[in-house]
């Protein structure tokens, strides 16, 4: 995403108008109906049974539900809800202080697991399994282990990046649900009912043009429509019109297909300095003055969704879509420069 909607997540009342457009409940929640429907039978035999539910992993890129849906568990299961991080805890007494002040039935989440530092994973996987912790107090020769048990509770795992999550840390997760992106439609339910909580009025074809920019993604979809807010507030238009939404969207750079600053320099990179591609990450990262993880999880997975990017064997490749896009003439396919095998 570009660095001005960056800034934007970054300010503490962006955060909260962020949250209060968050659903409370499952019925509440749009898209992603087949994780809706599995996660509702998890959830109501747990409270059947009166148990804790199953472990839940939740995975998929950022911006999709992960963090609502694990609010939502925690609603749903009438438990509180403890949050925390996998760069937070880089020690295993990190977990271990962590576990040993939970309570029963309580629901823990933990946002980017698979960024866990290994001692803590380790503990985790018999706290996961057999609700206990061993800590080992002392160095050396000399060391004791302490066991710790840990009363019963539901650990949501959050990860933008699933494949990098140990085998046996996946596998202790009761329910995995893979988040997909959202079609335009539900997007502009979203976008409705998120006007609605902001007592804006917005006509048909604006909710529409901002959900075709929103990348498939709700929390670009909200934060466009805050966007569009302001712009019309600031002109004094009494309600939003597609006139309204164009002009926001194109003051904070985000074109028709929904690409950004950041997404339209990967491009013109691509096609102006290196004719295309293919060429190699640290190179396209350093030719738009982002770092290489910037350029790789913020701004190619869509790029390439969209089809205007291509990953090969000899690198990055712009595709034929990419260079129309940029009012350019695609070369001669007798190139060899689209292949992606």
């Amino acid at each position: 995403m570009s660095e001005e909607f960056v800034t934007a997540e970054a300010d503490p009342m962006e955060r909260a108008a962020e949250s209060a457009l968050r659903p409370r409940s499952l019925d509440d929640f749009v898209g992603q109906q087949r994780v809706r429907d599995q996660l509702g039978l998890v959830l109501q035999a747990a409270m059947a049974r009166g148990t804790s539910a199953d472990h839940v992993l939740f995975a998929g890129p950022p911006g999709l539900g992960k963090t609502t849906l694990a609010m939502i568990v925690a609603q749903e299961m009438g438990m509180p809800l403890r949050l925390t991080s996998g760069p937070a805890l880089q020690h295993a007494g990190d977990l271990a202080a962590l576990l040993s002040d939970i309570r029963e039935g309580e629901v823990l989440f933990v946002d980017e697991i698979h960024r866990m530092a290994r001692t803590a994973e380790e503990m985790l996987y018999m706290a996961m399994e057999d609700f206990r912790v061993d800590i080992v107090v002392g160095k050396g020769p000399g060391s004791t282990s302490i066991p710790l048990d840990v009363p019963r509770f539901t650990l949501i795992g959050a990860t933008t990046r699933s494949g990098l999550l140990p085998a046996p840390l996946r596998d202790r997760f009761g329910f995995t649900a893979q988040l997909d992106f959202y079609e335009p439609e539900e997007l502009a339910r979203i976008v409705i009912r998120s006007a609605g909580l902001l007592d804006v009025v917005i006509e048909p074809d604006a909710v529409n043009e901002i959900s075709l920019r929103s990348r498939g993604t709700p929390r670009i979809a909200n934060r466009l429509l805050r966007r569009v807010r302001d712009f019309a507030q600031v002109n004094k238009a009494s309600h939003i019109d597609l006139a309204c939404a164009q002009g926001a969207l194109e003051l904070f750079e985000v074109d028709e297909l929904g690409l950004d600053r950041l997404d339209r320099s990967v491009l013109s990179a691509l096609v102006d300095s290196f004719g295309g591609g293919p060429v190699g990450l640290s190179t396209l990262a350093v030719a738009v003055g982002e770092e290489r993880e910037t350029v790789e999880e913020v701004a190619e997975p869509f790029l390439v969704r969209a089809g205007l990017l291509a990953r090969t064997p000899r690198g990055r490749v712009a595709t034929p879509a990419a260079w129309l896009h940029l009012g350019k003439t695609p070369p001669s396919p007798d190139l060899g420069l689209f292949a992606t095998q």
